[in-house]
C-alpha cells in the first residue's frame, strides 16, 4: 500500500509541474502566449497596473509561479514566489489576506486556531532551496497578519512510530 501511495504522489507531483515545462516564456510575450504555454492560471490578482497570473502546484507542490503582466498585456517577468525571501516581504501587523495572495498566492492548507482566534494559511516550500518546510501565516479576525512561523513540512517527516 505504501508503494502505491508513493507512486501516486510522484505522478501527481510530475503532473503539477508539467504545465511549466514547455517552451520558455520571454519578457514581452503576450498574455495569450503566457496562457497558451502555461495553461489556465489557478488564480489572477490585480496589483496596481499589473495583473498577476498564479500557477500554483499545491496543495502538495512546493512552487507557485507568478506571471507578472504589465498594463500593455505583456509579460514583464515570471517569478517562483514560494521562497524565504518572498515570505520576508510580508509585513506582520499590516499585510492583509489580499497582500499575502498577491505575494505568494493561495495556501496549500487553511486552518483555525480557536485559542488564539487566528486563521492560519500554510505554504509548502523548500527553505533555502533545500529543506522541505512549511510557512504558517497567522491572521487575526480583521484579516491582518499577526505572526509567521516556519518549520519542517510534516508530509516529509520520518514516521518512526506509525507503520
Amino acid at each position: 500500500m505504501r508503494n502505491v501511495i508513493t507512486i501516486l504522489f510522484v505522478l501527481l507531483s510530475v503532473a503539477g509541474c508539467a504545465s511549466l515545462s514547455g517552451p520558455p516564456l520571454l519578457p514581452g510575450d503576450s498574455i495569450d502566449t503566457v496562457k497558451l504555454k502555461l495553461g489556465t492560471p489557478t488564480a489572477s490578482y490585480s496589483a496596481g497596473q499589473e495583473q498577476l497570473l498564479e500557477y500554483a502546484t499545491g496543495p502538495m507542490g512546493q512552487t507557485t509561479w507568478m506571471a507578472h503582466i504589465g498594463a500593455d498585456g505583456r509579460l514583464t517577468r515570471l517569478e517562483q514566489v514560494l521562497t524565504g525571501e518572498k515570505f520576508a516581504t510580508i509585513k506582520v501587523g499590516s499585510a492583509t489576506h489580499e497582500d499575502v495572495l498577491r505575494a505568494v498566492g493561495r495556501p496549500a492548507e487553511k486552518s483555525f486556531l480557536p485559542l488564539r482566534d487566528f486563521e492560519v494559511w500554510s505554504y509548502r516550500y523548500k527553505e533555502a532551496g533545500v529543506w522541505n518546510s512549511m510557512m504558517h501565516v497567522h491572521f487575526d479576525r480583521a484579516g491582518v497578519v499577526q505572526m509567521m512561523q516556519n518549520g519542517p513540512d510534516p508530509m516529509y517527516e520520518e514516521r518512526r512510530f506509525f507503520r
